[in-house]
């Protein structure tokens, strides 16, 4: 298949690896001129717009940082939808408010052109393995078509409902996500603080009742997981930035919707303090910074 990607980014990079991997062509674009070498060393093709890309191909997978490029991309002066035919498909994998992707989807029915939301779980290394989880919102119809592409990027495909129900979905799982790393990164500081070797800690954690993914796979600990962002100073991952902005989508629905988020409230304001102090582009795992500016 002939598939153009927009944002090849820490996540995006890796996926359109993945589906050049799978033996699809694909055309790529991103803003950064290090994003587009790896790529092309991968074997991507090399565009100068999304519309240059879009043009390419019969399937648009796009993966950007929120949803002020969504539009642009997709409803902007230059839209990737005035270059493809009737009967492409499109596959958003941005995580943005639920509005975004409803608005989209509509511009691009008129055209009678298909679009999903499908977000991901399972971050840098699950984009890098292949292994991430896509909640994907669309018609049943349009679900089975984008499975083949999805399952080249991820091993785990759920139909949320129609679309903007994939957001919902990531908008909920992202909130859980920021409380309980921020939940791990005080409890290994703590125990740390109170003398306990982190190593061990994280061993009984994990064969505990507080066992979830952020201590198992991602612990925010230096040196616990090796492959996580913080075995390697934070960076390579998902940006504390990002997490922030989900945060916010999240406490926006929530109060859109008159619906308690307490803790999601809190989390944020320790992530807006975060990025405030100059760690924005670090790993949201960093918000260990917030309980130790030196963890051992």
């Amino acid at each position: 298949m002939k598939i153009a990607f927009i944002g090849l980014g820490n996540m995006g990079g890796s996926m359109a690896q993945n589906l050049l991997k799978s033996g699809h062509q694909v055309f790529g674009y991103d803003l950064s001129a290090v994003a587009l070498q790896h790529f092309a060393e991968a074997g991507g093709v090399v565009c100068d717009s999304p519309q240059a890309a879009a043009k390419q191909a019969d399937i648009v997978v796009s993966m950007l940082p929120a949803a002020k490029h969504v539009r642009e991309v997709y409803l902007g002066e230059h839209s990737i939808l005035e270059v493809l035919q009737a009967g492409s498909l499109c596959i958003d994998s941005s995580t943005i408010d639920p509005q975004t992707i409803q608005e989209v989807a509509a511009a691009a029915q008129a055209r009678q052109i298909r679009i999903c939301d499908a977000p991901v779980s399972g971050g840098t290394l699950g984009a890098k393995d292949g292994s991430l989880t896509f909640m994907v919102g669309a018609d049943v119809e349009t679900f089975e078509a984008v499975k083949p592409v999805l399952s080249c990027m991820g091993k785990n495909l759920v139909h949320c409902g129609d679309v903007g129900t994939g957001q919902v979905a990531k908008i909920c799982n992202n909130l859980i996500l920021g409380i309980s790393m921020t939940a791990v990164a005080e409890g290994m500081a703590l125990g740390a603080k109170l003398g306990i070797d982190p190593q061990a800690l994280a061993g009984v954690i994990n064969s505990s009742t507080g066992r979830c993914w952020s201590s198992e796979i991602y612990n925010p600990w230096p040196d616990i997981c090796e492959n996580a962002p913080s075995s390697r100073g934070y960076t390579d991952g998902f940006a504390a930035q990002l997490m922030l902005k989900d945060l916010g989508l999240a406490v926006d629905a929530a109060q859109q919707a008159d619906q308690p988020i307490v803790l999601g409230s809190m989390v944020q304001k320790l992530y807006q303090q975060l990025c405030q102090e100059g760690n924005a582009h670090l790993d949201f795992s960093s918000i260990m910074h917030q309980y130790t500016t030196q963890p051992a």
